[in-house]
């Protein structure tokens, strides 16, 4: 399999890229947005890089995170930012044609990108379990809130309150909540919890928050549900059955989107790709394929 790595000038920066089945240049590429905000590429590429078997796919760390530069001035940390960034990446790579997959945050970006900007050549979009409402995200997250132990959701509710939420206790009583609905493989794959250090927390505060049920930053007014009937790409939404982008509000993007198709995983919460990963990346790979 080729690899090439490299960085890429964008806004505010350098970022870094890997690039994987070089090879199947005449195959249209997927570029892989990952979540966070602050997050790094390396859970995705654990599983989908078995995807360049037969097409070229592109992996980053978004600017202030992983491999790529950590400038210091937070004003860059928004949307379309992030967005001019991507624009940025495709055109250093002639990406002309190309399907998109991003997760979780990175399924905001695909949809302000393909909104916004309006682009063309985008094959394909794949909103691996969205967060395209933050308000609808914060009532998914009270209610599954509610079915943790009292003890718990006493913890979380008053650090909350008093802004103490770097406190370890809250950080605890976080944990009961992520191993329901984030990652449900005890212990954590070793994908996941080796990027973690290598991501930036001053990013995914300013922007989202202290916690994943707990949006406080700027993206807490973040909606795209007002204009997801302008997607025309074919679309494909996943989420897992128990997970933070529950498979309601999954459905309910789906239903916005013309001719878009909904997956869900039965065994899987935030982290499908890692929980059920033959799974997840057949159904990305048929999906692409068909889009093809």
């Amino acid at each position: 399999m080729q690899r090439k790595e490299g960085f890429i000038e964008v806004p505010g920066g350098r970022v870094w890229y890997n690039l994987l089945g070089g090879e199947h240049r005449g195959k249209t590429p997927l570029i892989v947005l990952h979540g966070g905000p602050g997050n790094t590429h390396d859970p995705l590429q654990a599983v989908l890089h078995v995807l360049a078997d037969e097409r070229p796919v592109i992996f980053y760390d978004q600017l202030g995170s992983g491999h790529s530069d950590r400038p210091a001035d937070d004003s860059l940390w928004t949307t379309g930012r992030f967005v001019d960034e991507l624009i940025a990446i495709r055109e250093a790579l002639d990406l002309r044609e190309l399907h998109i997959l991003g997760h979780s945050w990175g399924t905001m970006l695909a949809a302000a990108y393909l909104v916004d900007r309006k682009p063309e050549g985008v094959k394909s979009v794949i909103f691996s379990s969205p967060c395209l409402s933050a308000m609808r995200w914060k009532e998914d997250a009270d209610r599954l809130l509610a079915q943790l132990p009292p003890d718990v959701q006493e913890t979380i509710a008053r650090h909350e309150a008093a802004g103490t939420t770097d406190h370890t206790e809250y950080q605890e009583a976080m944990k009961v909540y992520y191993s329901r609905h984030v990652c449900r493989i005890d212990p954590l794959p070793a994908a996941l919890a080796e990027s973690r250090p290598r991501g930036n927390k001053e990013i995914y505060m300013k922007m989202w928050g202290p916690s994943e049920f707990c949006p406080t930053g700027t993206l807490k007014t973040f909606d795209y549900t007002p204009r997801l009937h302008e997607i025309d790409n074919p679309a494909l939404f996943v989420c897992g059955r128990y997970d933070e982008a529950t498979p309601e509000s999954t459905g309910y993007y789906q239903s916005l989107v013309p001719g878009a198709k909904l997956h869900v995983f039965e065994n899987s919460s935030h982290v499908s790709y890692l929980e059920e990963s033959e799974a997840y990346f057949q159904t990305v790979r048929a999906f692409l394929r068909r889009a093809d």
